[in-house]
């Protein structure tokens, strides 16, 4: 009851009566869109109406923006604009466009939005002006004027205000439906879908695995440095105090020793290795300085070119490092090169490794073992992607593109 009583009074009704008359405006010329896809869509297969088509789509594509301009202040929602274009070329954003959904979705919403913000806007405007009409006509109108507007002489003037009273109480309740229709209809067609919330999460998720198998990874290394490393050291160390102390007569002693130090020398270059699969040492200067050691010990002539507008993310930056260094390793091993160049760039949001040789090519992930093959499987698990370009004869190419955050 309380509820009933001050709905007319609280600011979410007035917003919602905002939003009711600002809609209608908004609405008006929006729904001009669908109506002209109507047109263009049958003539899409011919030369005027292709363009227009892919034009009236573009348009389409700002309904969001052109509705969340009054919702997201007046009522807190959230409409969020569609993702930029990818395509490079202007037939690749054409057919980009045409197979958008939610630009047929923004235009379908437009095309329903008009009938609703008309009916919502006239029962806003009868509900407030009727309602208060009636509610003070006993302070300026007169019997006659009330019986011209059709209402009975003999009805008392109580029952005239009873109709306004009765109609300012009830039409926020009946806005407040309206408005509920428009937002169900706003959230199933301007909003993202449930299909691609859902990639959002799974995508959010992964990173969030990733990021903690990196962290303990890099936990894993620092324990295996500090830790198993600096033991095997001092086990080395001992045993050699204790070579040193056995004499001549101790000769098979002193062999076990030595095999043993031995041993010990070779469980520390191994785990030398695994610390450097791990989390490469080099990192922790950077990726570019990683990248400027990577080329120094490759056995080849490698130039390096670096520009980048900011460091990369620690993910990224390993899966960059591990992708040059197995690239360096083919060349040297495989293609037969005599040189290679490696140039790591950011821009429009992407960061791509190049790395080229002047071997014999050939080079294919169906041919190359599984290095090949990893290297994709590193970029596609952050929804990047490796292209290898590599004919008979040289040269070879291979470029990994990965998101920049």
């Amino acid at each position: 009851m309380t509820a009933v009583l001050l709905a007319p009074f609280t600011g979410r009704t007035w917003r919602m009566v905002g939003y009711a008359y600002a809609s209608l405006l908004l609405a008006a010329p929006a729904v001009l869109v669908p109506a002209a896809l109507l047109v263009a869509a049958p003539l899409a297969l011919t030369v005027i109406g292709l363009p227009l088509l892919v034009g009236l789509l573009l348009l389409a594509r700002h309904l969001p923006g052109w509705f969340g301009a009054v919702a997201r202040p007046l009522l807190g929602w959230d409409l969020p604009p569609p993702p930029p274009l990818e395509g490079r070329t202007v037939v690749a954003r054409a057919r980009e466009v045409l197979v958008d959904d939610r630009a047929w979705r923004a235009a379908v919403y437009a095309f329903v939005k008009a009938p609703l913000a008309f009916v919502t806007a006239y029962l806003t405007l009868l509900g407030t002006v009727f309602g208060v009409a009636l509610l003070t006509s006993p302070a300026w109108w007169s019997a006659g004027e009330l019986a011209e507007l059709g209402v009975d002489r003999r009805l008392d003037t109580a029952y005239v205000v009873a109709i306004g009273v009765a109609a300012l109480f009830v039409f926020p309740w009946v806005l407040r439906g309206l408005v509920a229709v428009d937002r169900s209809l706003a959230t199933l067609l301007l909003g993202r879908g449930r299909a691609a919330e859902r990639i959002d999460e799974l995508v959010t998720s992964r990173a969030a695995l990733t990021a903690d198998a990196a962290t303990t990874l890099r936990r894993l290394e620092r324990d295996l440095h500090d830790g198993t490393q600096a033991r095997l050291v001092a086990l080395g160390m001992t045993l050699g105090r204790i070579e040193k102390r056995l004499g001549p007569a101790d000769g098979e002693a002193a062999e076990l020793v030595d095999g043993a130090r031995a041993a010990v020398t070779d469980a520390l270059d191994e785990l030398r290795e695994i610390v450097r699969g791990i989390h490469p040492p080099a990192l922790d200067a950077g990726l570019p300085t990683a990248l400027g050691t990577l080329a120094a010990r490759s056995g080849l002539p490698v130039s390096v070119s670096v520009a980048l507008d900011r460091p990369p993310p620690p993910d990224a930056a390993a899966t960059l490092y591990f992708t040059a260094a197995e690239l360096l390793s083919n060349a040297t091993r495989h293609a037969g090169a005599s040189t290679v160049r490696l140039s790591l760039t950011s821009a429009d949001g992407w960061i791509r490794l190049v790395v080229t040789d002047d071997g014999r090519g050939g080079a294919a992930p169906s041919t190359m073992g599984s290095g090949l093959r990893g290297l994709i499987a590193r970029a596609q698990a952050l929804d990047g992607r490796l292209d290898v370009t590599s004919p008979d004869g040289g040269p070879t190419t291979v470029t990994m593109t990965l998101p920049a955050a």
